[in-house]
């Protein structure tokens, strides 16, 4: 109960969001203008704050990324495993397959920034920029027989990909920002928690998915459930403990990233089912992440 009521403010700025989108009616141009401003400058300032306040851990890197990968890698293999005994047609389960690995970073950051403040962040930011690249590379492969994209445009030009490589190295090289930029970045940063889940909540669709129903609901299985369970033995094995342990398993456990719908869309695919799974995802993380988090909580780690 208590984390739950940790993360219920969080939760209820996604539900918020979707209420002000229904009642408010600003339109699908504001929203995007919003995650715009969120994506390409607020959350970016949010983990460069973060990661200049935070004294790095640099030993438990290794450990760290190979266990978040090791999860994304079996959310790919678990999302393969259904392939040969469903009639998807191969553009609809190119789209939906990357919900299985995929993860919403804003959910992501608010989470650990709320349990575990600014080392939190920080850690969570370093996975982030090493896990970003990689995901966007394996959904743009799987979808690139139906269409084209700039991948490799599109990853040089992430914000949270620099933020986090430039934050890392003012970091390293001993960088203390002086007071005005460190209030500069704090209101910005302060800023984008509560836009960038309003944004998550805007973009909520519960429209049906016919024909693909048990793929989405395997797939939600495999994002909210079995990938928390392979971090937590991955990262037990590779000793890690600590804050090290307890980000990469609620990375596991995050929800689809809303950006899955926006691949699909450009590249040809099934954007509605899409849409649907971000959707459920997102709702079931609701009742799963605070779930998880209490179970870390009450495992004793640290």
């Amino acid at each position: 109960m208590h984390t739950l009521l940790l993360l219920l403010p969080d939760f209820s700025l996604i539900l918020l969001g979707a209420l002000i989108r229904r009642w408010m009616h600003l339109g699908d141009h504001f929203w995007q203008g919003v995650e715009k401003l969120v994506y390409f400058i607020l959350f970016p300032a949010l983990l460069v704050n973060a990661i200049l306040r935070t004294q790095l851990d640099l030993g438990a890197a290794l450990p760290l990324l190979l266990t978040a990968f090791a999860a994304m890698a079996a959310g790919m293999l678990l999302g393969l495993l259904p392939r040969p005994f469903l009639k998807v047609a191969p553009i609809n389960f190119a789209s939906l397959f990357q919900c299985g690995y995929r993860f919403n970073s804003y959910i992501a950051l608010a989470v650990v920034g709320m349990l575990f403040g600014t080392p939190g962040i920080a850690t969570m930011g370093l996975i982030l920029g090493a896990a970003v690249p990689f995901a966007n590379l394996v959904s743009v492969w799987m979808l690139a027989r139906h269409g084209t994209v700039g991948v490799w445009r599109e990853i040089a030009r992430n914000p949270l990909i620099w933020a986090t490589a430039g934050g890392f190295v003012l970091n390293l090289a001993g960088f203390l920002p002086p007071a005005p930029l460190q209030a500069f970045l704090g209101r910005l940063a302060d800023a984008s928690i509560a836009l960038g889940l309003l944004t998550v909540g805007a973009a909520l669709r519960l429209d049906g998915v016919a024909g693909v129903r048990f793929l989405s609901g395997w797939l939600l299985a495999v994002k909210l459930l079995a990938l928390p369970l392979v971090a937590a033995a991955i990262g037990h094995l590779l000793g890690l403990d600590g804050l090290s342990y307890q980000v990469v398993v609620l990375f596991a456990a995050m929800p689809t990233a809303s950006s899955a719908y926006i691949l699909a869309m450009r590249m040809g695919g099934d954007g509605r089912s899409v849409a649907w799974l971000i959707s459920a995802s997102t709702l079931g993380a609701m009742l799963t992440l605070p779930l998880w988090a209490a179970w870390l909580i009450a495992a004793g780690q640290p």
